[in-house]
């Protein structure tokens, strides 16, 4: 079996448009406690059910949730697979900047500050 952990950049776009949103980050974070029905999810926000089922949408969308069906209900759970995907591209670019910095703190440690030298205006003053 092959896992794939690279994500497309539609995909990229799509788990970071869903992410966007406080609502959506809060059903996330709900699902990943539990899995819930999209009515007891709607219960706690001030907007309609089909409001949250848009959000639901979206998060499911992006492969961040899962829905399924029992009965009646619809039943949505957190998708640990793409949040772990999610997870380790915003690593690659935590790395890729802390790397940058350090770069960046290397090259201000071998120059010299101007301000200092001999000749410099702040010395004039």
């Amino acid at each position: 079996m092959v896992v794939r952990n690279e994500l497309s950049d539609e995909q990229i776009d799509r788990v970071f448009q869903a992410l966007a949103a406080a609502t959506r980050r809060d059903i996330l974070r709900r699902t990943i406690e539990r899995e819930q029905s999209v009515s007891a999810l709607a219960r706690d926000y001030d907007m309609s059910f089909a409001a949250v089922q848009k959000h639901v949408a979206v998060l499911e969308a992006a492969e961040l949730i899962v829905k399924r069906a029992e009965g009646r209900e619809r039943l949505v759970r957190a998708n640990p697979d793409m949040i772990a995907r999610a997870r380790a591209l915003l690593a690659r670019y935590e790395d890729l900047w802390r790397a940058r910095i350090a770069r960046l703190d290397d090259l201000l440690a071998e120059d010299p500050d101007p301000a200092a030298a001999p000749g410099s205006d702040s010395e004039d003053r």
